[in-house]
């Protein structure tokens, strides 16, 4: 079976949702979070990415 995208339950700070993308990805999650903090500094749309990926990606059982 290949893999999910959900939420870390490991590797989390707030919701799971950097953690899981990292875990899809097979990357570092702070990458991930580096992004949202840039999206939110010069766009301001972090907050609303964040706060959707949290709601749509389910939890890691």
């Amino acid at each position: 079976m290949g893999k999910k995208l959900q939420k870390s339950v490991t590797n989390k700070k707030i919701a799971g949702v950097c953690g899981g993308l990292g875990e899809y990805f097979g990357m570092d999650p702070v990458l991930f979070r580096a992004i949202f903090v840039i999206l939110v500094i010069c766009f301001g749309t972090g907050i609303l990415a964040y706060l959707l990926l949290a709601l749509i990606m389910p939890k890691a059982a």
